[in-house]
């Protein structure tokens, strides 16, 4: 839910029941694909309105499938991960995931490619290059309006790592002044980098925080 929509919750005295952004740190993220599903296909567990199929852009309307433990995340539980500029979708099971949750560890595994083709070897091996040396931090209950990048982590055999972001910083999604609270507005600060003042604009959730859109900018 966007911080324009909430805002206008709170002044209609409905603000209990949105819920507000957060961010969470020390997250392993990991990939998997058609060849290392089990068994290998796009088969996932839950059924969150593409059918029983892996799949997705990372927009916040076509959410990239990912796969933790059960009872981690709601089932269907929207997410954001900086490290992808993308949003991710809860609709697999994972066991290294749930052996990892049971020890007190987060972990989710990102669906990397085709729905309909095995990429062998060549997409294991992009997921393994896909995989950050350190721990990332998601947003949970994210705005939709995020920057999204929608490009394909693994495609006709070949790796996009390019579609990484290895200096991910999440830690002013859900800050004073960014697109969870609506607070802090006016201020010179703005934490939703090429939606500041000035930024063009073609409606409210194109601006950060309360900045507004006026003639086409942020302001």
């Amino acid at each position: 839910m966007s911080t324009k929509i909430l805002t206008s919750l709170a002044l209609a005295g409905l603000v209990s029941t949105a819920v507000a952004c957060s961010t969470q740190s020390d997250v392993e993220i990991t990939f998997y694909g058609y060849p290392d599903n089990d068994p290998p296909s796009a088969d996932i567990a839950y059924d969150c309105g593409r059918g029983y199929t892996a799949g997705g852009t990372g927009t916040y309307s076509d959410p990239l499938t990912f796969a933790s433990a059960p009872g981690e995340f709601d089932q269907c539980e929207i997410i954001y991960l900086p490290y992808l500029r993308k949003y991710l979708r809860f609709e697999d099971t994972c066991a290294q995931c749930t052996t990892d949750y049971e020890d007190g560890k987060r972990h989710i595994d990102i669906w990397t490619g085709s729905s309909t083709s095995n990429g062998g070897d060549s997409q294991i091996d992009c997921e393994d290059d896909l995989t950050p040396d350190n721990s990332q931090s998601i947003v949970t209950d994210p705005a939709s309006s995020y920057t999204v990048n929608s490009g394909e982590l693994f495609s006709d055999g070949t790796c996009h790592t390019s579609n990484t972001y290895s200096n991910a910083d999440a830690s002013s999604y859900c800050s004073s002044g960014s697109s969870s609270s609506g607070s802090g507005s006016g201020s010179s600060s703005c934490a939703w980098e090429g939606h500041c003042a000035g930024a063009s604009c073609s409606d409210e959730n194109d601006c950060s925080g309360d900045l507004t859109c006026q003639d086409g900018k942020c302001a």
